[in-house]
């Protein structure tokens, strides 16, 4: 075997190992997704609570405006 035939098997082998080395996720990694969606959702609901809130300020602040106008 010369020296490129095996630079090649070693290559193969190594990558084999690699691919095979990749494992599904663990417990806690499953845990830290899932708590990563809930603190994304939650701010997400902060959000949109926030910019709700903003409108209606908004809008009373033009129903004051208005008022005091008439």
């Amino acid at each position: 075997m010369n020296v490129r035939s095996a630079l090649i098997m070693i290559m193969v082998v190594l990558g084999a190992a690699v691919v095979g080395c990749e494992s599904s996720e663990g417990p806690a990694e499953q845990a830290g997704k899932q708590i990563d969606q809930a603190v994304e959702q939650a701010g997400d609901t902060i959000d949109e609570g926030v910019e709700k809130a903003g409108e209606k300020i908004e809008e009373t602040g033009d129903a004051i405006r208005e008022k005091a106008d008439n």
